[in-house]
């Protein structure tokens, strides 16, 4: 069963992931590669990934089918906007389709996100982090066009943004709302405000969803997760 990558929300209570914090020594399972630390500090640091157990030397446990949360800190200097998501990699190394992180608490900079646990074996799991120029872009555009401070300019970097988050958009996707958005903006036959409304409708909300324009990603070091069978839930092993 491969492992289930979902939206942020509430991390399930008594997850195997977060009790293998307490685990004892002796029943912390088979050790893992050490690893150099989760943290990651660039552009855009990456601080205190969790759950991590014995500083990454050793794996978090879940089992398969079982939801848990992953967090971490993400900032980063100025008001540009940031993101930030989670890639877990199977046993068998391959990395699997990001899940998206959201804020724990609103004036914080605590991102979380949740995933499942896929088939057993030894896992491991990175936080991804990077600015969000469209976001900024719609912050500034939200602010000056109504005020007519800059429209074409401003309008212009919305178009070019928008285009390049198109050219990262897989062939096999649907591009088509992002490249509408795009002569939408440069439609100077149309009042602004209806020309940066085209840019915000939920069809290209969809498809910036799915691939996001990213830039200075920052991603932490691995950490290990260990996924066992469902029955060792049941296990006096884990009590």
């Amino acid at each position: 069963m491969p492992a289930t990558h979902h939206s942020s929300a509430r991390p399930a209570r008594g997850t195997r992931a977060q009790a293998s914090k307490k685990t004892s020594k002796k029943d912390a399972g088979p050790p893992a590669a050490p690893a150099r630390g989760a943290t990651a500090v660039g552009r855009i640091p990456v601080l205190d990934v969790r759950p991590v157990v014995q500083g990454g030397r050793r794996p978090a446990k879940a089992v398969t089918g079982e939801t848990f949360e992953i967090s971490a800190t993400v900032f980063r200097e100025g008001h540009d906007a940031v993101a930030a998501n989670v890639v877990l990699t199977s046993p068998q190394g391959k990395a699997g389709p990001w899940t998206p992180m959201r804020l724990l608490a609103p004036g914080t900079d605590r991102w979380g996100a949740t995933v499942t646990g896929g088939e057993p074996g030894l896992w491991s799991y990175r936080v991804e982090a990077w600015g969000d120029p469209v976001t900024t872009w719609r912050r500034h555009a939200g602010i000056k066009i109504p005020a007519g401070i800059d429209t074409e300019l401003v309008l212009e970097e919305g178009a070019r943004l928008y285009e390049r988050a198109a050219a990262d958009v897989p062939r096999s996707a649907d591009r088509r709302p992002l490249l509408a958005a795009v002569d939408a903006l440069r439609d100077e036959s149309r009042p602004a405000a209806s020309r940066l409304a085209a840019a915000l409708t939920p069809q290209v909300d969809a498809v910036l969803a799915r691939h996001p324009l990213r830039e200075l990603v920052t991603t932490s070091e691995p950490l290990p997760l260990l996924v066992e069978r469902e029955r060792a839930l049941y296990s006096s092993w884990y009590e």
